[in-house]
C-alpha cells in the first residue's frame, strides 16, 4: 500500500494511525502470508473488530434510546428483544460487506495467487473480515481508546444514520454525496475535521468572500466540526457531536445545493438510454446506487394453443404504482422484455418529478 491509499483509508474512516503496519495488516489475507511467508494476516486483527464492534454498536443504541433516569436507574425506549434485532441488522455481514463496497476498499486487499485467481475480494464474507479487521487494527493502534474506536465504527458503518433514518430510508446524503462526487470527478469527497475551536479561529481569518461565490452552508450543534468541499466554492459545514454525525450533516447541506441548483444526476444520466438488451442491468444498477428498490421478477409456466411452454414475466418495483409483463417463449426475454417497459416507466416519472 502507498501513502495516497493510507491517506485515502485513514479519511474514510475518520482516523489516523501512528502505525500503518497495523492498517496494512488488516488488509493482508492468509493467503499472502502462507505464499510468501511475510508478515502476519488479519484474522486476529478481525477477531478484535467483531468485539469491539458488538461493543460499540451496543453502546451507541442504549445511548441513543435510554438514559439514567430520576431515579438513578437505567430506562431505554426499547425492550431486549428490539436491542436485540437493531445490533443484529447493523452488524451482519451483507451490512458490514455494503459498506466496504461504499468505501471502496476491498480493492486494497492484499492476497495471495489462490484468492486473486478465485476473486475472493467479491465474496460478502471477505469483506465482512476486512470491515471487522480494520476495526481491530484501530483498536490496538489507539491502545483502546473508546472515542477512537466509536469514531471508526460510527463512520464505516454510518452509524448516525441508521439511528436516525432506520433501514428503509434512502437519503443517506454520505452515500449520495460519494456517488455523485465519483461520478463527477473520480475521486471522494474531501472531507475535514476540526474541533470547534479551531473553526472558529480559521472563520476569523476569512474575512472577506470572493464575489459571486455561494455563502458558506452550516448546520447542526456540538463541538465536532466536519468541512467538505465538492468543488472550488466554500465548504459546507456539519457540527455535531460525532465525526459521523458532523460528515452526515454537512452531506445533507450539500446534497442540498446540489439539487436546489439542479446539478444532480438523474436517473437517465446514470444507465443511459434504455434498451431491450441491457434493460435488466440497467435497472440492478438503479438500484444498487440507491434511485429505486431492487426490482423483483415473478415467473409463470403457461402454454399456447398449441401446447408449447411459454413464460411469463412480470417486472415488479417497489413504490412504483404500475407494473408490468410479457409472455414468450423464452424466460430470458420475457425478463428482458418486462425489465425493459419499466424502466422507461421509472425514467419517465423521474423526469417528471
Amino acid at each position: 500500500m502507498n501513502n495516497e491509499q493510507y491517506v485515502e483509508i485513514e479519511q474514510q474512516i475518520g482516523y489516523e494511525f501512528k502505525n500503518r503496519l497495523l492498517l496494512q495488516q488488516a488488509f493482508t489475507r492468509k493467503s499472502y502470508t502462507v505464499e510468501t511467508h511475510n508478515g502476519d494476516n488479519n484474522e486476529v486483527l478481525e477477531f478484535i473488530g467483531d468485539k469491539v464492534l458488538d461493543l460499540i454498536v451496543v453502546k451507541a443504541l442504549t445511548e441513543y434510546y435510554g438514559n439514567v433516569n430520576d431515579r438513578d436507574e437505567y430506562e431505554c425506549e426499547y425492550a431486549e428483544g428490539k436491542l436485540t434485532e437493531l445490533k443484529k441488522h447493523l452488524v451482519e455481514g451483507k451490512m458490514l460487506a455494503e459498506r466496504i463496497d461504499e468505501l471502496g476498499f476491498a480493492e486494497y486487499l492484499i492476497m495471495g495467487k489462490g484468492d486473486i485467481a478465485k476473486n475472493v475480494q467479491n465474496e460478502e464474507s471477505v469483506k465482512e473480515d476486512l470491515f471487522e479487521a480494520i476495526i481491530g487494527a484501530v483498536a490496538i493502534d489507539s491502545g483502546w481508546n473508546i472515542e477512537a474506536m466509536q469514531d471508526a465504527v460510527e463512520m464505516m458503518l454510518h452509524l448516525d444514520f441508521y439511528l436516525e433514518n432506520g433501514f428503509d430510508d434512502q437519503n443517506d446524503y454520505v452515500s449520495l454525496i460519494q456517488q455523485w462526487h465519483q461520478k463527477e470527478t473520480g475521486e471522494l469527497p474531501d472531507y475535514c475535521f476540526m474541533d470547534k475551536h479551531d473553526y472558529d479561529i480559521q472563520r476569523m481569518y476569512r474575512l472577506f468572500r470572493i464575489a459571486n461565490q455561494r455563502e458558506r452552508m452550516e448546520a447542526g450543534e456540538g463541538d465536532i466540526v466536519c468541512e467538505l468541499r465538492i468543488d472550488e466554492g466554500e465548504p459546507f459545514i456539519g457540527f455535531g457531536y460525532s465525526k459521523s454525525q458532523a460528515r452526515m450533516l454537512a452531506a445533507e447541506l450539500a446534497y442540498n445545493y446540489l439539487y436546489d441548483e439542479g446539478l444532480l444526476f438523474t436517473m437517465a444520466d446514470e444507465v443511459g438510454e434504455p434498451t431491450i438488451e441491457k434493460a435488466v442491468s440497467q435497472l440492478h444498477e438503479l438500484a444498487q446506487k440507491g434511485y429505486i428498490e431492487f426490482p423483483e421478477y415473478y415467473f409463470e409456466e403457461k402454454h399456447d394453443k398449441n401446447g408449447n411452454p411459454m413464460w411469463l414475466c412480470e417486472c415488479r418495483v417497489g413504490g412504483y404504482e404500475y407494473y408490468y409483463y410479457h409472455t414468450c417463449s423464452s424466460k430470458k426475454e420475457a425478463k428482458r422484455l418486462s425489465a425493459f417497459d419499466m424502466l422507461k416507466y421509472i425514467l419517465l416519472e423521474d423526469e417528471g418529478d
